[in-house]
């Protein structure tokens, strides 16, 4: 059972006679309006928005507690004429967090308050660029008796905040929490009222956090931010793959693949460790890569590259926490099984790009070129690509030493 506001008769009645006033146009008579967008001051989270925010959107940023959240849109909110409506904090915890973080700025306003008419009320009276509201969980509206967070109050609140959007043209963001499952708390039409779902994602205990989007009216889906958590807040990364290589060692079971990010190409690390079984049925545990993609890359490699998997548990781990959906890193994630397997090393400037199909062919790629530019400025030399090698067999004993 949701509860539901139900307007007074006088309100229906006038809503109802100007049903009529708005006349269809013609698709071809609409003018076109260039399209504005307002820069955050953070690259990395204007790339990901498609190139900032585009007045009159509005913005829903989730993630984990602690993931870094509401630092990354008050450092976004520092550099613009911004209302910040704290629903969680006080503002001396703000003050106290900006003072940690270093931040400096004369146009940035704090409202403590969880009532969303109040927050509407006071961002409508200036000539705000952004509001945010922290966290979209926190706001109610009095019409309703239901607590905060309730799945009422939330689709209330959040479209009252979408109504001042479009009419005030302010940009507005929504920080929102998620379940344990890792989706949106809330009704799922928190999602489709908005025009960008973002999501801000990483291990708590490393540094680095992947910005990304599932949705974006204004913009692509495809494009990553990388950041890293420091003592001064979210420091956006430059060159994220010779990060994500840093640290990295010759040892069997570690290759590096290519992964294609919108317009940005990451190299990333793949690796693997096999193990002899204790069980009868051995195990096949991913991190970073899906676990049915596992499970049949690990069954084509037994079958057309003649390795024996049979008898031995096997784990994937995508380094640096970056996750790997893509079919051009399916010759990666088999080449670093196989060798951990035979215990064989590949040598540290070797590439491999390519998908894999169930007969053990090598399929070509996307944008290969351009990932190999990626490669070579980094200093890579060797590249196991589909153009020079056609079969999974062949991959794996040219690229074994």
């Amino acid at each position: 059972m949701v509860e539901t506001i139900v307007s007074p008769e006088s309100e229906k009645l006038k809503v109802k006679s100007e049903k009529f006033s708005t006349k269809p146009l013609k698709l071809a008579e609409i003018g076109k309006k260039p399209l504005t967008r307002i820069k955050t001051g953070i690259s990395e989270l204007d790339r990901v928005l498609g190139g900032g925010v585009v007045p009159g959107s509005v913005v829903l940023l989730a993630g984990d507690p602690g993931i870094g959240k509401s630092t990354l849109i008050l450092q976004a909110a520092a550099n613009l004429t911004s209302l910040y409506v704290a629903g969680e904090e006080s503002a001396q915890q703000i003050k106290l967090r900006f003072d940690r973080l270093s931040i400096h700025t004369k146009d940035l306003y704090i409202l403590p308050e969880t009532d969303v008419d109040s927050a509407i009320s006071a961002a409508s009276q200036e000539s705000y660029k952004v509001a945010v509201v922290d966290s979209i969980q926190t706001m109610l509206t009095g019409d309703l008796s239901s607590a905060p967070g309730s799945v009422a109050q939330v689709r209330e609140t959040a479209y009252r905040l979408h109504r001042l959007a479009k009419e005030t043209g302010i940009g507005v963001f929504l920080i929102g929490h998620v379940t344990k499952e890792g989706s949106i708390a809330g009704p799922k039409v928190l999602e489709h009222l908005v025009d960008t779902v973002l999501y801000l994602e990483g291990e708590r205990h490393h540094s680095y956090r992947i910005l990304s989007a599932s949705k974006n009216r204004f913009g692509p889906i495809d494009e990553i931010g990388v950041f890293e958590m420091g003592d001064k807040g979210m420091v956006e990364v430059k060159n994220p793959s010779k990060q994500f290589l840093a640290g990295r060692i010759v040892a069997p079971g570690s290759v590096v693949t290519p992964l294609l990010e919108g317009s940005r190409v990451l190299l990333t690390e793949v690796q693997a460790l096999t193990n002899p079984t204790n069980f009868g049925l051995p195990i096949r545990r991913a991190v970073g890569v899906d676990q049915n993609k596992l499970q049949l890359l690990v069954a084509t490699l037994s079958k057309r590259a003649g390795i024996s998997l049979g008898n031995l548990d096997v784990f994937i781990n995508v380094a640096g926490g970056l996750k790997v959906d893509e079919p051009a890193c399916d010759l990666g994630i088999c080449l670093s099984i196989a060798s951990s397997a035979l215990d064989k090393v590949i040598s540290k400037d070797t590439i491999a790009i390519g998908e894999v199909g169930l007969l053990g062919e090598i399929r070509s790629v996307p944008y290969l070129n351009r990932r190999l530019d990626e490669a070579k400025r980094l200093g890579f030399k060797k590249f196991i690509v589909p153009e020079k090698i056609k079969t999974l067999r062949e991959a794996v004993k040219t690229s074994l030493l």
